[in-house]
């Protein structure tokens, strides 16, 4: 009777494989139909090995970088206050653009040795938000004033572009971790 149980099984098991596939954790004895063609008396027992799905979760991160945008970000900065100076001899205009600029560029950097290494890069993301929010209500309170749409409604577009971009990476985990370097096949010396 019990020959006859885990024949069953077996059957249900290799007749619906999606179901018990997955739950079961131990190999299947199963008969095979062959021996029976020859007339052998006893049966031969076949173990399948049953593969277990093993499901890792997965840190959650922003699906680019945050340098990526940062560096070029903070160069747009810096030269939109370099530009500034050179157009309007404005003292102010070259100390803004080179502190916040120079600040974006300076934490982008850093943002992205940190993240080499394997470390995470979570403050520098928060403190280039920060700048970013800075430079934001600066142009914008600037564009509000003046109506000047080159200079200051042009960096208040983008730089609440890039503020929506820093609090999607924020809210989505952080950068994402740095693929694994494959060993070289060719000898270092």
């Amino acid at each position: 009777m019990s020959a006859k149980i885990s024949q069953l099984a077996c059957f249900s098991s290799t007749t619906n494989r999606q179901f018990h596939f997955k739950t079961r954790s131990f190999p299947c004895p199963r008969f095979r139909p062959e021996n029976a063609l020859f007339g052998n008396s006893y049966k031969e027992i076949v173990t399948e090995p049953v593969e277990e799905h093993v499901v890792t979760q997965t840190k959650r991160a922003a699906k680019i970088h945050d340098f990526c945008f940062g560096i070029p970000y903070g160069g747009l900065v810096m030269y939109g206050g370099l530009l500034g100076f050179a157009f309007s001899r404005n003292p102010s205009s070259l100390s803004t653009g080179v502190l916040y600029g120079g600040g974006l560029l300076a934490l982008s950097t850093l943002s992205m040795k940190i993240w080499r290494q394997g470390k995470s890069s979570f403050p520098y993301i928060l403190d280039q938000a920060v700048l970013s929010a800075v430079v934001f209500w600066k142009n914008f309170t600037a564009y509000s004033m003046t109506k000047k749409l080159f200079s200051a409604g042009l960096f208040s577009v983008v730089s609440a572009a890039m503020l929506c971009f820093y609090s999607y990476v924020v809210l989505s985990g952080g950068n994402p971790p740095p693929k694994k370097l494959k060993p070289s096949a060719s000898p270092s010396y």
